[in-house]
């Protein structure tokens, strides 16, 4: 390897690094964000052996890595004919990227609060019905129950904000640069 691709690869893994980093303060671990970053910089989809070899994580690891960038919808599995290993590409727009990882921790969000508010609305509404509530603790059961339909305002609002960045809508009030 001649000087000029030695430099090349050392600001390619400065990169990766960057993307590693950049992924972490997103809330993602720094290996997914790394397996980004190598897919990303390849310009070409990789199979597991090869993200293995590149960054010296057992292919079990490695397989862990990429089921949580699929989940977080920033990889993808693909088919090329004439290879029998499963492909794994990444987004390769930066923007929809950023997306993604909002849209996928926020729609986690959305959906843990979903089952808390309907466990704590059934729970609140046996209260409600009891004879033997006091005025007192009525009171003190509608006053939770305020607290809840604020709750559940909140990520309504989470979730028309995700729906927003997803539709695209976004880029016509902050518009990529070009």
């Amino acid at each position: 390897m001649d000087n000029t691709q030695h430099n090349l690869e050392s600001v390619k893994d400065q990169f990766i690094e960057k993307i590693a980093d950049n992924m972490h303060s997103f809330g993602v671990a720094t290996s997914v964000g790394r397996v980004l970053g190598i897919i990303y910089m390849h310009g070409a989809p990789m199979t597991l052996d090869e993200l293995s070899a590149e960054t010296g994580m057992s292919k079990t690891r490695m397989s862990q890595v990429v089921r949580e960038m699929m989940e977080l919808n920033i990889a993808e599995k693909v088919f090329k004919k004439g290879i029998r290993k499963d492909l794994y590409q990444v987004e390769q727009d930066y923007y929809q990227t950023f997306i993604s990882l909002f849209t996928s921790n926020w729609q986690k969000a959305i959906s843990k609060s979903r089952n808390f508010e309907n466990r704590l609305k059934r729970q609140l509404e046996n209260l409600h019905h009891k004879d033997s509530l006091t005025e007192e603790d009525e009171a003190a059961v509608n006053e939770v129950l305020a607290e809840l339909h604020e709750w559940t305002s909140y990520y309504d609002w989470i979730r028309r904000l995700t729906e927003f960045f997803e539709s695209g809508e976004i880029f016509k009030y902050v518009p990529k640069e070009k």
